[in-house]
């Protein structure tokens, strides 16, 4: 019996990646093709939908060659991508506006300010299950509407980068509730497009495709798209979804109760639930198989360490050397605490917050001040996974994943920190075996996105946490709440100073 395969294309922010994996997760083929971030002005980010779609065509072109006769196994496609993208097309299905604002792109400061001011947070936390933040479309719309009027006129239909990709394949246009739940025009409770919201941001509702599952059929390769990419035509195309919700689910945290631990530069730190949990720092994500993912992101989790490194050694030490020092100091770094707000917070009422040490004195060494380090960011994730947790409970397990995941120390000072065990997976592509899993589950080869997970996702170790450690960290937890609160008050004092300082010495120039 021919074993299937199935195609994954990803449109990431530095590239489009494909792959062909089979029905065991693995990877037979792989490409991928740059493409570069367009900056007009401090803040803006943009990128060309035309070169994801080159890329993508591409990509899989070389995987089709690499498979050889192979790639007439394929037998679905499906493709994720980065979120928050603003893709316009015409009633043609031509490009109307040549660079899409991305994710990243911070021109919509104004506008959720100025929402802000209007409506306030608890009504979109109501809605959408989020509160605002320049990275929506919802706000990216509000901006091109004030000053590309004419660029909403001559657009049909928006969507996101992946549904560009899945147009270019299909000749179909669609938005799926994985990416709208973060749209900020999406109603949490219905998984509809928010009259209320799209009232309150004075957007168009013809402008936006109709919402539909994950796992739905789009549409099939057209000829056009197969004499791009090699493909046979007629191969089904999943809808697909977020890059972020899909590498939740292919790194198996697709369970309430299951909680993922992201760290590189930031620690993006989310919790599968049933429902949104509606929090003013917590944003929720609609996960594929129709669960939620509460989640925040601490702006400085791996970058804290790669501060300490810099600030404490002169970059002298490597991260393995680093964690050397941290794992001469005992739990709790002799109660020298460490709050890791080095570039603020991304929500709350405290985005301008700072970093510190409190309790250091004379008996503190280099090593206490590096595991203090690594315990202050968990401090801070666990602060963010106690707003999430119903009852207070911990997650039932934690899967991590990125650059934070490889070091052991660091594993075990969240176990302990958290009280719950943290596993690493065995593939770290997990957004291609989420798509994988997708693919799979909607060409019927899995009943459900958790029996595929469960089949494709393996689980390299497993740390489970230090009683002696826990109980340190949990007898230090509530100082280390505290001392944020207690400073908060401080930080526009501190705004204040610096703003003196910099009129001081642009009047002495």
């Amino acid at each position: 019996m021919t074993q299937p395969l199935f195609l994954v294309i990803d449109v990431g922010t530095g590239s489009v990646r494909a792959a062909a994996v089979d029905k065991k997760g693995t990877i037979l083929a792989f490409a991928n093709r740059e493409h570069d971030q367009h900056v007009p002005r401090y803040g803006w980010c943009e990128q060309r939908p035309v070169d994801w779609w080159q890329g993508a065509a591409e990509s899989v072109r070389n995987v089709v060659e690499t498979l050889g006769r192979e790639a007439e196994r394929i037998e679905c496609i499906a493709c994720c991508g980065q979120m928050h993208g603003t893709v316009f097309v015409d009633g043609s299905g031509e490009i109307t506006r040549e660079y899409a604002l991305l994710w990243n792109d911070k021109r919509t400061i104004p506008q959720v300010e100025a929402y802000q001011r209007k409506f306030g947070i608890d009504g979109s936390l109501r809605e959408t299950g989020n509160p605002p933040t320049p990275a929506w479309p919802g706000f990216k719309l509000q901006w091109l509407a004030e000053y590309e009027p004419e660029l909403l006129e001559r657009s049909a239909k928006v969507m996101m980068p992946k549904d560009y990709i899945n147009f270019r394949l299909t000749g179909n246009i669609a938005f799926d509730d994985t990416e709208a739940s973060l749209s900020f025009m999406m109603d949490a409770d219905s998984s509809c497009w928010s009259s209320v919201m799209l009232q309150q941001l004075e957007i168009d509702p013809s402008l936006l495709p109709p919402l539909r599952k994950p796992l739905e059929i789009l549409g099939m390769v057209t000829e056009r798209a197969s004499r791009e990419t090699g493909l046979s035509s007629g191969i089904p195309v999943a809808v697909g979804g977020g890059d972020f919700p899909l590498t939740l689910l292919g790194s198996g945290a697709c369970s309430p109760g299951i909680g993922s631990d992201v760290t590189g530069t930031s620690s993006i730190i989310t919790l599968i639930q049933k429902q949104p949990v509606r929090h003013p720092e917590l944003s929720n994500v609609k996960t594929p198989e129709g669960n939620w993912g509460a989640f925040t992101l601490l702006d400085a989790g791996g970058d804290a360490v790669r501060w300490a490194r810099r600030a404490m050694n002169e970059n002298s030490l490597s991260y393995a050397e680093a964690t050397e020092k941290a794992a001469q100091s005992p739990a709790g770094s002799r109660n020298l605490f460490f709050l890791p707000y080095l570039t603020g917070e991304r929500l709350g009422e405290t985005r301008n917050s700072r970093a510190m040490f409190f309790g250091l004195n004379s008996g503190h060494s280099l090593e206490d001040m590096h595991r203090s380090v690594l315990e202050g960011v968990a401090f801070a994730v666990r602060r963010h996974i106690e707003q999430m947790s119903d009852a207070g409970q911990p997650p039932e397990q934690i899967i991590a994943a990125s650059g934070g995941a490889k070091s052991r120390l660091w594993l075990e000072i969240k176990a302990s920190m958290y009280g719950s065990p943290i596993v690493v997976p065995e593939e770290p592509e997990c957004g291609v075996i989420g798509c994988t899993a997708l693919a799979a589950t909607a060409s019927g080869h899995f009943n459900t996105l958790e029996d595929a997970a469960a089949s494709l996702v393996g689980f390299a170790q497993e740390v489970q946490p230090n009683p002696t450690w826990q109980e340190t960290y949990d007898r230090m937890f509530p100082l280390f709440t505290q001392i944020k609160e207690a400073n908060s008050h401080l930080y526009k004092k501190l705004d204040a100073l610096e703003s003196d300082e910099e009129n001081m010495n642009s009047g002495e120039k």
